[in-house]
């Protein structure tokens, strides 16, 4: 189902705007990794799922799969819930085990939507830790919506250099 309503999302969105994309060619070729972005809207969600050339797995707040169908949805658009407030083990898991069969996965590491500058979480950097896989950050520039996107008629995908991180001493 995730590349039939990416079909459909992305002949809606280039009919009202133009989507950019920049540096997609420092996105790895193969194997999973991480892929962090700033969030405005739900658009920048869609656009970033147009302009990465592999399916993309989003960690979402458990609160958008109360209601049973549009759980449903998510799930076969390849999102996964996460309690923001109290993170399960599972919150880790999941993602773990989709990085090490080769997939991406997608996280904000604002944990919200938001125009503001907030702190970032630590999930992406714990989970990348943990997986030993690269994060690819990104940026989103454009509109949070439609209406703005047919106002505005440009929306930008900027993904930046790929970083490692080195393994966490352990001290006993």
């Amino acid at each position: 189902m995730y590349k039939a309503v990416l079909f459909l999302a992305t002949i809606v969105i280039k009919t009202l705007g133009k989507v950019e994309t920049k540096n997609k060619h420092l996105l790895p070729s193969e194997g999973g990794y991480i892929l962090t972005c700033t969030h405005k809207g739900w658009l920048d969600v869609v656009i970033l799922g147009i302009c990465t050339p592999h399916p993309i797995h989003f960690m979402a707040k458990q609160e958008l799969f109360k209601n049973k169908l549009i759980s449903l949805f998510l799930s076969k658009i390849n999102a996964f819930p996460v309690n923001r407030e109290n993170p399960s083990p599972s919150s880790v898991k999941t993602p773990i085990k989709l990085l090490k069969s080769g997939e991406v996965v997608g996280i904000f590491p604002g944990g919200t939507r938001t125009t503001e500058d907030v702190s970032l979480k630590r999930g992406a950097v714990t989970i990348a830790n943990l997986a030993k896989v690269p994060i690819i950050p990104a940026a989103y520039e454009g509109p949070a919506n439609l209406k703005e996107l047919w106002k505005t008629r440009k929306a930008t995908i900027i993904f930046g250099e790929p970083f490692y991180l080195k393994p966490l001493p352990i001290k006993m």
